[in-house]
């Protein structure tokens, strides 16, 4: 028999069986009437997960879409871009702006640290001035949370515009576009949307749109301008993926039925509870509490044999683990608890590790981790 695979990297997701039935309903014309009607819906209940008032587009593509996108209408080339790299993303973000012709200067972090404030504020200070920072909110390769907030501050009164990556935290998280002045929000659809990957979404704010009329387009898909017009129709200027629209409205009913806060609460208490176990099997972990994502969940394994350990565990258990990126490449598994999990799952993947532990010869006592996880779910419960 073919073994069941469960799904615990940080992305793809599972997807709800209410989400999977929507996406088989018959097609509807996409110049339609009743498709215009599903367009504006889809994308007042998106604002409320970005939690903004601003423009929203929704693309059929990856993330990495949304975030070229962001860069080739806010961006001429030559321009001046300051990254904020904390990971493996953070480098991604840079290296998309540098490919699209802007001067990227990086700001780098140790991994599994944040970004230093007060570091990017001196940076500021000294000048020259940006055109814009790129920022990674939820460092996916390291389970790092970075302070949104404290950075759109320093610059939500300037000139200088904030383009953040969200794609693994978006849905997870009390994520506050306007009030932390990003100019340009982007996530993706295979997180915390529950949804198979194809889509992408894009906020931008008043200061984008000024901007965006200063720069050459250099992308005829995204083209923003192009997005703007068909959007005041209810379109999108290109073929849209309409069985992924049809996904997308059944997530979003099921995550505004539970209500955002809920939402957000219940993926601290995963998080917490799989930092609890991770920690309790003597693994130690990549990200601190302090800055921990609630989404995604870094450890280091023994003598850097986590490709190994990924490997018995997908092999003789069916559970998927994502391994390290980068420089820490075969040095650590990553565990997505985004979406559609729940405490079954949850302690259930933690006692298959333990197992896949076991084997490896590390010396795990078997229940150690699942005990301490269920203790924090049934506290905080």
């Amino acid at each position: 028999m073919q073994r069941k695979q469960h799904l615990f990297i940080p992305g793809p997701t599972p997807v709800p069986p209410a989400v999977r039935a929507a996406m088989v309903r018959p097609l509807i014309g996409h110049r339609s009437c009743e498709f215009a009607s599903l367009q504006r819906s889809l994308v007042k209940k998106t604002k409320q997960v970005f939690q903004t008032e601003n423009d929203l587009f929704i693309f059929t593509s990856s993330g990495t879409g949304a975030l070229e996108a962001a860069v080739t209408n806010s961006l001429n080339p030559g321009d001046k871009v300051l990254a904020l790299i904390t990971g493996q993303f953070g480098q991604r973000f840079a290296a998309i702006a540098r490919q699209c012709g802007a001067e990227v200067e990086a700001l780098e972090f140790p991994w599994g640290k944040p970004v230093d404030v007060k570091k990017v504020t001196e940076r500021l200070v000294q000048g020259p001035q940006p055109k814009a920072i790129l920022l990674t909110h939820n460092e996916t390769s390291t389970g790092v949370v970075n302070d949104v907030a404290s950075i759109g501050a320093l610059v939500k009164n300037t000139p200088v515009l904030l383009l953040v990556d969200a794609i693994s935290s978006m849905g997870a998280m009390d994520i506050r576009t306007d009030d932390w002045g990003v100019d340009f929000m982007i996530t993706g659809s295979q997180k915390a949307f529950m949804l198979p990957p194809g889509l992408a979404f894009l906020s931008v704010s008043a200061k984008g749109w000024a901007q965006i009329e200063t720069v050459r387009p250099r992308s005829f898909y995204f083209n923003l301008e192009a997005w703007q017009q068909s959007g005041a129709q209810g379109f999108s200027p290109w073929t849209p993926n309409v069985s992924l629209l049809f996904g997308l409205e059944a997530a979003l009913d099921q995550l505004l039925a539970e209500g955002l806060e809920q939402v957000w609460a219940r993926h601290g208490r995963w998080a917490r509870a799989v930092r609890a176990g991770l920690t309790a099997m003597g693994l130690k972990l990549v990200a601190e509490d302090e800055w921990a994502s609630n989404t995604v969940t870094a450890a280091y394994v023994q003598n850097g044999r986590a490709d190994e350990l990924r490997a018995t565990l997908e092999r003789d258990f069916g559970l998927c683990l994502a391994g390290g990126k980068g420089e820490l490449s075969d040095s650590v598994i990553r565990m997505g608890h985004m979406g559609y999990v729940d405490e079954l799952e949850i302690l259930g993947s933690l006692a298959v590790l333990e197992l896949g532990l076991k084997r490896q010869g590390y010396p795990v006592h078997l229940g150690a981790g699942v005990a301490q996880a269920q203790k924090l779910i049934y506290q905080e419960g």
